[in-house]
């Protein structure tokens, strides 16, 4: 008997249509799986098996063939155990096949017949939605995650038994809900916060100004004096996601596997600091069908590089492309996937190799140039603001004032980010001041005739390049947002000057 049951594959960030067709016939016992399956969805037939059996179910005699169509789609991971296992159920006549098509499922098997979690069910949940379909049936694990897409009856089952006997009509289940609201409403974890920062004013003004506009942020200084602090101190003040940001990220982060047991939706910008050992593939995304790297997954967060000279050069250079275009498109032979990359890159790194300033340091000229030599031209174009870190003062060390908190700066953000989002109405895919466009520039940046003179001798004085040019305007659009003004002044203008000025001093 012919049996068809739905689910789906992800690829890239978005999951396609599987159909699962089972056909049970006459012969000596075999499982033939076909379809471009990958080595795990080969092993399924031994977990499917078994679990049939451990189950209660009898164990299909003769062959039978399992198709897993579209057959030029590759196939990959355990998530098509369940699907098989209930369509031969329904090809073997001991489970009705009256309601398959009305639902899609997902879920890898145990052994024991248990339906344990697999990556990429939200996705998987959007594609049900798309299709039409009643319901889902995910592992009661992801049952949450999957919960989070309205319009869609999301069943969590716990074994391959409840998930038959359900659609046999034998079993009700209730469908999961989630309060999104209450998701929102959930109190940060951490505990970091601005007020813990004793002096660097300089230093948080910058932090401030980044997180307003969604600016790139090069932190320099001697070490000791706070960079690493500062910086993971940054999405404390940042503005919260909306939900459609929360949903683009929470894909992200299932696809990667990095969903915590029950956890719906990522509610809190991600903030991610992989080693400088980090390789290409690890930093964009790779493997034979690429999977998203640290820059996909720190999407609408925070990726944080420390030492950033450290860091291989060829591994720096391909992040020139996603910080412009705001996503990575990673070919190989698997084929092309595209992976969203919006984010805010704060980068750290010492002015010399023995992490003094120039003028104290030991090493040789020579030495330094190499040193900075590791961090191309091209890249610090692209990183908007260059701010340097100083020893903090014994006084601000020892002093009991606490500084500015992290709520009290995080509201001057949100409110700078507000009018943003006013000025940019009707533009998709800009949503603060890092992300506008030479037209947008042009329309939204205007300086009266004394700005210009001065641009003009900066440009002059510090060789700017016209990309420089670009985010010096990008930035004094923020400073004028965070003081509440319609247009650029000079005062604006000179402060977005100052923290761009720092890499000519010492690139030259």
């Amino acid at each position: 008997m012919l049996a068809k049951i739905r689910s789906a594959a992800v690829q890239g960030v978005d999951a396609h249509p599987i159909e699962v067709e089972v056909n049970v016939g006459w012969g000596d016992t075999l499982i033939v799986i076909v379809g471009l399956p990958d080595t795990a969805v080969k092993e399924s037939r031994d977990r499917v098996s078994t679990a049939i059996t451990n189950s209660g179910f009898k164990f299909t005699l003769g062959r039978t063939t399992i198709n897993l169509a579209p057959a030029d789609v590759r196939k990959e991971g355990p998530s098509f155990d369940l699907p098989i296992a209930l369509g031969m159920l329904a090809g073997s006549e001991q489970m009705s096949c009256d309601r398959l098509d009305r639902f899609l499922a997902v879920g890898e098997l145990a052994l024991t017949g248990a339906v344990r979690a697999v990556k990429g069910v939200l996705p998987i949940a959007l594609r049900a939605r798309a299709e039409g379909r009643e319901g889902i049936l995910v592992p009661a694990e992801n049952a949450a995650e999957a919960a989070v897409v309205s319009g869609l009856k999301v069943y969590g089952v716990q074994n391959l038994r409840e998930a038959a006997s359900f659609l046999d009509g034998e079993h009700p289940l209730e469908p999961t809900t989630i309060a999104i609201d209450r998701l929102f409403d959930a109190p940060a974890s951490d505990e970091a916060d601005f007020s813990d920062v004793r002096g660097q004013e300089s230093v948080k003004r910058a932090l401030e100004i980044a997180a307003a506009g969604g600016h790139n942020l090069l932190l320099l200084g001697p070490p000791g004096t706070g960079k690493s602090m500062l910086a993971r101190r940054l999405p404390t003040i940042l503005p919260p996601l909306t939900l459609e940001e929360a949903l683009e990220t929470t894909k992200v982060h299932s696809i990667a596997g990095l969903l915590s047991a029950g956890q719906a939706l990522v509610t809190r910008r991600p903030f991610r600091s992989p080693h400088h050992t980090a390789s290409d593939a690890g930093l964009l995304g790779g493997n034979a069908n690429p999977t998203p790297g640290e820059i996909s997954v720190a999407h609408h967060g925070v990726l944080f590089l420390d030492e950033l000279p450290e860091f291989k050069r060829t591994v720096l250079e391909t992040l020139r492309q996603p910080m412009e275009e705001g996503r990575v498109t990673i070919s190989r032979a698997a084929g092309t996937m595209t992976f969203p990359a919006q984010f805010m890159l704060v980068a750290a790194m010492n002015p010399t190799p023995d992490g003094k300033m120039p003028a104290e340091s030991r090493s040789s000229p020579r030495e330094i140039q190499n040193y900075l030599g590791r961090v191309s031209g091209p890249l610090l174009d692209r990183i908007d603001i260059h701010i340097e870190v100083p020893p903090v003062k014994y006084r601000d060390m020892a002093g009991e004032q606490p500084g500015e908190s992290s709520a009290v700066i995080r509201a001057r953000v949100i409110e700078a980010r507000r009018r943003q989002l006013e000025r940019f109405r009707g533009n998709p895919g800009v949503s603060c001041n890092a992300r506008m466009e030479s037209r947008l520039i042009r329309r939204h940046c205007r300086l009266d005739e004394s700005t210009h003179h001065q641009l003009e001798n900066a440009m002059k004085d510090f060789g700017l390049s016209a990309r420089a040019y670009d985010r010096i305007l990008k930035v004094s659009r923020t400073i004028a947002d965070l003081a509440g003004s319609d247009g650029i002044s000079g005062d604006h203008l000179f402060e977005a000057i100052q923290m761009r000025s720092l890499d000519r001093q010492l690139w030259g």
